[in-house]
């Protein structure tokens, strides 16, 4: 058995955006299960193929996180668009965001 990751560097790798998925399968049984073998290797597999693959003892890691409609697009009163990525909800009238656009607008800049 091959030792696993020491760094959380060794976890990253590139994904474009466009493989990141934004709804479900209409057919849930259709998506894919990365298999890893003990050996290294990786197979692609399919839902209903994880009954040959799970035994006695295994662990399931089961994800269920939700993508959060997070980027938020806008222009500024002079017609610049901005890019917004919220990060967190501070409260009900403030948000932690990222903000991207060609000129930073200055403090107190209303967004449309």
């Amino acid at each position: 058995m091959q030792p696993g990751p020491s760094s959380l560097e060794e976890f990253a790798y590139d994904l474009p955006p466009d493989l990141i998925a934004q709804a479900p399968l209409a057919e849930r049984t259709a998506s894919h299960l990365l298999h890893v073998h003990p050996d290294g290797r990786s197979e692609d597999l399919h839902i209903p193929d994880i009954a040959d693959v799970l035994h006695q003892g295994d662990l399931l890691v089961v994800n269920d996180t939700r993508v959060l409609p997070a980027r938020l697009f806008g222009r500024k009163a002079t017609g610049g668009k901005v890019e917004m990525l919220l990060e967190r909800l501070i409260d009900e009238r403030t948000a932690r965001v990222q903000l991207r656009s060609s000129r930073s607008p200055g403090i107190a800049t209303e967004l449309t």
